[in-house]
């Protein structure tokens, strides 16, 4: 299993951050990467400044022939091609695409797999238990409920939008 974790608080030339993420999922295709399933969207505070606008997040589980290294070199064409730049780290952006988890592999490179920071991060967590809720940890094991029940309290504001 693939799980791709997308996110947005900024809009794009596609519009809106939820319009934003619809139209990062179709260009997936573009980049050889097939959706399979998408989570719900969910809307949560920015982290670390609340002040910043509210986030809209999913997960996408995708099929694709990329090794990891390639695929993640296309989520970040995808990015760019919404205006995302790199700048202070956990500042706004347009579009936000984390490689999650490859197929359970455990890798200390680039990437680093899984995503190093999932575990406290319920912004991911909650859309990754909608579309995989069978889906473990590769190094600790624990299920995708075990680590939201784990949360810290301020990562539990996660609120799925119609």
């Amino acid at each position: 299993m693939i799980l791709i974790a997308l996110g947005s608080n900024l809009p794009s030339r596609a519009g809106s951050p939820a319009a934003t993420l619809r139209a990062a999922l179709t260009e997936f295709a573009r980049q050889g990467i097939d959706v399979v399933a998408v989570s719900p969207f969910y809307a949560t505070p920015a982290w670390p400044d609340p002040q910043d606008p509210t986030y809209v997040n999913a997960v996408a589980r995708v099929q694709t022939a990329l090794d990891p290294v390639s695929l993640l070199e296309a989520l970040h064409r995808i990015e760019q091609c919404f205006g995302r730049t790199r700048g202070a780290r956990n500042a706004p952006r347009t579009l936000d695409l984390d490689l999650v988890d490859y197929e359970g592999r455990i890798e200390q490179g680039s990437p680093i797999l899984p995503h190093p920071r999932i575990e406290g991060r319920g912004f991911v967590l909650y859309p990754l238990a909608d579309v995989a809720p069978e889906w473990r940890h590769p190094i600790s094991g624990k299920s995708v409920r075990e680590l939201i029940a784990a949360l810290p309290e301020d990562q539990r504001n996660a609120e799925k939008l119609p």
